[in-house]
């Protein structure tokens, strides 16, 4: 079972996956953590992640990033009206009243919905996890910004589900990054004692967002969240394209929002030169060659005047800090650290604004870009009984307040938030008088609970779609029935409860409805299959191109069916794969002849060794040894007639030989190996009682010349059985037994 988490972000995305070893964020297919947040639409297939942000310049009109703001709003929203002005793709109103993104797809426009472009990216790290796990993914946890609404939040969920995900959770973002940090802790307070208080600042590209958890072993709970969506990464960049888009409209003559394609070229640049600042001080050059109508533009900036044209934003830092601290009630002294993390968060301005409203120095612990994608791991694997986790329980906020609205119409609704649900079949009693109507609410929502919620490892219940439902509507009647001369105190009135089942009518905005989701899932599936399709035409292509046919490809064969170049390529092979491998032959055949004349010298040598009765071979037996004689010199006669042979002939016939195929192989080794026969040395030979006449040490050795080893002397036992051992072992390989005394 896979446990997968994504942070999917508004600039780029990161990918966590739950193995044996712990938590670990993947790369992708270029060797890289990070995954940009772009869709790229072409003539015959889309483009996702790294290849989608290369072809940004070349296809601006239809390669879309940052879309991730506009999901759960509507068209009309002012909110997307004025981020229109930024855009260099075009936005366009959907049937249902939501925004949709309008591209070039398969050579015609096509509108796509902001869930399905969101589907798209993360069918991209859902092929990413399954590259680096081997196995499908299905259940996953994703992140979303703090300050997402229900209606964002369950756009983000009907994209999960286009992609063929399951997601068990949506995670705040600093929630996600208050688990990465406190799991790993084992100097934490016990559950009885006072816990230990952590602020986190999360400066990403999209938002600012600021929590305050409190820790115990096993346990944290968040306290306070506060954020602000329009401080973050793309409000600086937007700062500095509006700067030098000034700046070369009075240098140069230059509308630059007038040229999508000059527009992405200055914001690449412009990031890249906030980046160069946030660890430069001095003045940075700003380069940008053919920009527009052929013209060079450059211009420079340094750290402090971008500062100081920032500002305004730099200004609103403090503010969520200080909401979380009203809202906590905290001391600035109670706070036990301040963790950053964000790509924004490395802007030197920023954390000396909140390193100078806490009084203290910045805790980096964190790894700044990854520790959404592990913390969202690390919940899934909470909520798979695939894993066994520490036993962690983890106590989350919503920042939105809940409302319940009664209206006056007959029938009665329920309002929450953009939902509206109309309780029918509500009457009143036979008498005419009211009814008394209890609602028992069941509400399951599966992301952002409306109390505090309590994550705990247990049995999942997945629920698709956030519901909130009328369980049942219960109608106490309340009959009295009064007895004269009884006092009314006397009995209490009888209670007829009854219980019924009322229609409740449900009507949720943006949402997409059933038939419109199943609709999106299928067209997902064809777009899958036809950027496979497109795959596999394009390898095939450049297999073709590895035959060196550029004059083909570049005429008649640039734009071709897979089929047709798959024949081309055979019919290229009939001709060059004889080709490739005569070349090959020529490279490797010197090398496997050098190979097995050096085998034969070495075979000769041990033969002629064994022939002039060397007494390290003297042990083989004969009829081997003339064997292998036999196959070396058959071995010589073939090496040099094929030498010969092949020297004579043209290179461009085929070889009369070929490496590693027609070549003899000579397995001699183990005949010529066989050690010599081992020989026991003599024992020594004691009575029962002792030692003979009452000395010590071997028998008195013979005079005979022959019976004693060489350098055998008298002394110890051990010193000279060591040494006659030694020095005599040649001696006994060649020898039964020591001669001994009669």
């Amino acid at each position: 079972m896979s446990v997968v988490g994504f942070d999917l972000g508004f600039q780029s995305c990161y990918v966590a996956v739950a193995r044996a070893g712990g938590i670990e964020t993947v790369a992708n297919e270029y060797s890289d953590r990070c995954t940009p947040s772009f869709v790229s639409y072409g003539p015959r297939n889309r483009s996702i992640g790294a290849a989608a942000k290369s072809q940004v310049v070349s296809n601006c009109q239809n390669t879309v990033q940052g879309f991730k703001q506009f999901h759960g709003r509507a068209f009309s929203d002012p909110y997307v009206q004025a981020a229109k002005s930024n855009l260099v793709y075009d936005l366009a109103q959907l049937p249902s009243g939501s925004t949709g993104i309008k591209v070039m797809y398969m050579e015609e426009e096509r509108v796509f919905s902001i869930e399905q472009v969101t589907g798209m990216l993360l069918t991209k790290l859902k092929e990413t996890a399954e590259s680096a796990m081997k196995k499908p993914v299905v259940d996953c946890v994703i992140s979303v910004p703090s300050y997402f609404t229900d209606p964002e939040r369950r756009s983000v969920m009907d994209a999960a589900q286009i992609a063929g995900l399951n997601c068990l959770r949506l995670m705040n973002d600093s929630t996600a990054v208050t688990l990465a940090y406190g799991i790993y802790k084992q100097d934490l307070p016990a559950p009885e004692e006072k816990p230990r208080i952590v602020l986190f600042v999360d400066v990403g590209h999209s938002g600012y967002q600021v929590s305050v958890c409190a820790f115990n072993k096993g346990k944290l709970k968040i306290l306070a969240t506060a954020f602000d969506p329009e401080l973050g990464g793309k409000n600086f960049d937007n700062i500095l394209v509006n700067h030098f888009c000034e700046e070369f409209g009075k240098k140069y003559k230059l509308d630059v929002k007038t040229k999508p394609r000059a527009l992405v070229r200055l914001y690449q640049e412009c990031e890249k030169l906030k980046r160069l600042m946030s660890a430069n001080s001095s003045d940075l050059p700003l380069n940008i060659e053919c920009f527009m109508n052929d013209i060079d533009v450059s211009g420079k900036l340094n750290r402090g005047q971008f500062e100081e044209m920032c500002a305004g934003l730099l200004a609103k830092v403090e503010g969520p800090l200080r909401s979380v601290m009203e809202q906590t009630k905290l001391k600035k002294e109670d706070i036990y650290a301040v963790e950053i993390v964000g790509g924004a968060s490395r802007m030197p301005a920023i954390k000396e604004r909140i390193g100078k409203f806490f009084g203290k120095e910045l805790s980096t612990t964190l790894n700044a870009d990854e520790a959404v994608a592990r913390g969202c791991a690390l919940q899934c694997a909470i909520l798979s009984p695939a894993f066994k986790v520490r036993e962690f329980s983890i106590t989350d906020v919503v920042p939105y307040s809940i409302s319940l609205k009664w209206n006056s119409a007959a029938e009665e609704g329920l309002r929450y938030e953009l939902r509206q649900f109309l309780v029918k079949n509500v009457v009143p009693q036979a008498s005419g008088e009211s009814a008394k109507n209890k609602m028992q609410m069941d509400q399951r929502i599966r992301n952002s609970r409306l109390e505090t919620a309590k994550i705990k490892k247990q049995k999942l219940k997945r629920w698709s779609k956030l519901v909130l439902t009328c369980k049942a509507i219960t109608i106490e009647q309340q009959r009295t029935t009064s007895r004269e001369n009884q006092p009314p105190q006397a009995k209490k009135p009888k209670v007829k409860t009854k219980t019924v089942e009322l229609p409740i009518e449900n009507k949720l905005h943006w949402q997409l409805p059933n038939d419109v989701l199943n609709l999106c899932v299928e067209n997902e599936g064809k777009m899958i299959m036809q950027d496979k399709l497109e795959k596999e035409r394009n390898d095939a292509k450049n297999y073709v191109e590895e035959y060196d046919t550029e004059t083909w490809l570049y005429e008649d064969g640039e734009d071709q069916q897979k089929q047709v170049y798959i024949d081309k390529l055979g019919d290229l092979k009939q001709m060059g794969q004889p080709i490739c491998e005569r070349y090959m032959e020529a490279n490797e055949r010197p090398k496997a002849f050098e190979e097995l004349g050096r085998q034969i010298q070495v075979y000769m040598k041990i033969v002629e060794a064994y022939k002039a009765k060397d007494e390290l071979y003297d042990h083989l037996d004969e009829l081997e040894v003339t064997r292998v004689d036999k196959q070396v010199k058959d071995a010589m006669v073939w090496m040099s007639s094929k030498m010969n042979q092949q020297n004579n002939q043209d290179l461009t016939l085929d070889p009369s030989s070929k490496s590693g195929r027609s070549m003899p192989r000579l397995s001699l080794q183990p005949v010529l190996s066989k050690p010599k026969p081992k020989v026991e040395p003599p024992k020594e030979e004691k009575t029962e009682n002792g030692p003979v006449n009452g000395q010590e040490g071997t028998e008195e050795p013979c005079n005979s010349d022959t019976a004693k080893p060489a350098g055998t002397e008298q002394g110890t036992p051990e010193k000279s059985n060591l040494k006659w051992t030694l020095n005599n072992l040649f001696y006994l390989s060649f020898t039964s037994s020591p001669a001994t005394c009669p």
